[in-house]
């Protein structure tokens, strides 16, 4: 993150759509496709958080940057906590996850691993934080027009609303990453 170093462990469930790239036009397409209630919601966000896994595991892999790699190790760990929180939470509320009959943002995460997954070096490195960028503004929009409007548990749009900064932060650091890359 910028200046001190935050792990999106410490801001819950929500941070797992964090570093997914997906435009915020499928974010809403999902939205308007399926009953947007706490159990979608909360089944997007562990499907999100796994996918974000992945995404950061390739980038661990791929990346030619220590900086890129490192921000793709933080984000497989971090979001491996998350998603866990997110279980737990789930869990605690007794909320089964419901995951939505068209699941855009699984095609999206198939459609951006396809892109990546050829790439090496620095064209990786470049594809991946612009991905990381392009999301992290998808998901801010999102979260303050579609998805926190939606949530009906008052624990669950507590922690969202104390999670929101977050994705600002992961946000920042892809475009500092990306700003610096040689």
């Amino acid at each position: 993150m910028l200046m001190p170093a935050r792990s999106l462990a410490r801001f819950g469930p929500f941070a797992i759509l964090a570093a997914f790239c997906l435009p915020a036009s499928v974010i809403r397409a999902q939205a308007n496709q399926s009953k947007l209630d706490d159990p979608t919601i909360v089944a997007i966000f562990d499907a999100a958080n796994t996918f974000d896994m992945e995404t950061g595991a390739l980038a661990a892999t791929r990346a030619r940057s220590k900086d890129v790699h490192e921000f793709g190790e933080m984000l497989v760990h971090d979001h491996g906590m998350v998603r866990q929180q997110g279980r737990d939470l789930a869990a605690s509320l007794k909320v089964t996850p419901t995951p939505p009959r068209e699941f855009a943002l699984a095609t999206a995460h198939a459609a951006a691993m396809k892109k990546l997954s050829p790439l090496k070096g620095a064209a990786f490195d470049r594809a991946f934080l612009q991905q990381e960028i392009d999301f992290h503004n998808a998901v801010i929009d999102a979260i303050t027009t579609t998805l926190l409007p939606a949530i009906q548990n008052a624990q669950l749009k507590d922690l969202v609303t104390k999670v929101a900064p977050a994705f600002g932060a992961h946000r920042d650091r892809a475009q500092n990453l990306l700003d610096h890359l040689k």
